[in-house]
């Protein structure tokens, strides 16, 4: 895979809204991602339509194509960020030219819907991209970005070193302080303490990781953009239903039951689980049942509660790097340096 160049302070960072545009309706939460992203030395420019709202989307599919194109065509741009998630990013693939994207390498990141995105650059321009913070989720956090979030950050992007052995955070929250009343502004999120990794599977595994969001995984499943698991890790990201919602375990069980289907549980080497948003102690041993059933004729190790994806604060995970699972030792470990100088 074709591996960025990192970011250094003084940058410019490109924002655009391959899905939801939710910009316009939290303008606060723009603000405050560009006071965070200033205090790591980071400039911020907006492509042409990252900034619009139509309805459930931010622009038509072209617009947010040719906004994609824009940005990896932009010189001064170092790295391209999502503004958040959606449902739509599947909309923007056939009107992306994959060329320019394979001949401007530059650091793409975002997580949830950018799912779709990360697989087709993976697939079709054979650029390694980052499942990580998005402007308005983390980088718009209040008063400043969560500390476990930008170490991760930092480290997979603007230091060229192995990332190393990915602690647990030794807080985390799924607490929503709506939004729309800027009661996100008042003060900052509460945090639980964190119990740590569950492994619900022991053993050790190597292999270059890949995964994302469920459902967004599953709206390309069987695609040309489509990921062959062979040898890999796979991770999961469990989103919200809506803010402050839980995602439904009828329907995590039958989106799991589409990987099965497509022979995924049986090629991986691994599998890790991202922190279920708003998922309490009994969800979680009902979820386990679950993928107890789809992984139980194969001797991989199973990590749950990483902090990828939904629940804060979360890794930046740089998508196709070696990892190491070891439940003996208790350790999740990216081998690799998450970009280049």
């Amino acid at each position: 895979m074709i591996i960025p160049r990192k970011l250094n302070k003084g940058d410019v960072v490109g924002v655009v809204s391959p899905s939801a545009g939710l910009g316009p309706i939290f303008p606060h939460r723009i603000e405050q991602a560009e006071k965070n992203l200033s205090r790591l030395g980071l400039k911020v420019k907006y492509a042409k339509n990252s900034l619009k709202n139509d309805g459930y989307v931010s622009a038509s599919a072209k617009e947010r194509a040719e906004d994609i194109h824009e940005m990896f065509l932009d010189k001064e741009i170092k790295a391209v960020i999502s503004t958040i998630g959606g449902d739509h990013s599947n909309q923007v693939l056939k009107y992306l030219d994959f060329n320019i994207i394979k001949n401007n390498p530059k650091i793409f990141i975002g997580y949830s819907d950018i799912t779709v995105l990360h697989f087709a650059f993976a697939t079709k321009s054979e650029l390694r991209t980052y499942y990580g913070p998005c402007i308005i989720s983390e980088f718009g956090e209040y008063p400043e970005i969560l500390p476990y979030t930008l170490e991760y950050f930092e480290k997979a992007l603007m230091l060229v070193e192995h990332i190393g052995n990915v602690s647990q955070s030794d807080s985390w929250t799924w607490e929503f302080l709506d939004w729309s009343e800027k009661k996100d502004q008042v003060r900052a999120r509460n945090m639980n303490m964190s119990k740590g990794y569950e492994w619900w599977k022991e053993g050790k595994a190597q292999g270059p990781i890949f995964g994302g969001c469920i459902p967004s995984m599953n709206h390309i499943a069987g695609t040309d953009y489509w990921i062959d698991f062979s040898d890999k890790i796979m991770f999961i990201d469990i989103p919200e239903s809506n803010p402050g919602e839980k995602f439904s375990l009828a329907d995590l069980d039958s989106f799991l039951t589409d990987l099965d289907n497509l022979g995924v549980f049986k090629k991986i080497r691994g599998l890790i689980i991202g922190r279920p948003y708003f998922y309490e102690e009994e969800d979680n041993k009902k979820f386990k049942k679950i993928i107890d059933y789809f992984t139980s004729d194969y001797n991989y190790p199973v990590l749950f509660n990483a902090n990828i994806g939904h629940v804060s604060p979360i890794i930046t995970l740089p998508l196709g790097a070696e990892v190491t699972l070891d439940s003996q030792k208790n350790t999740f470990e990216i081998k690799e340096k998450g970009v280049t100088e």
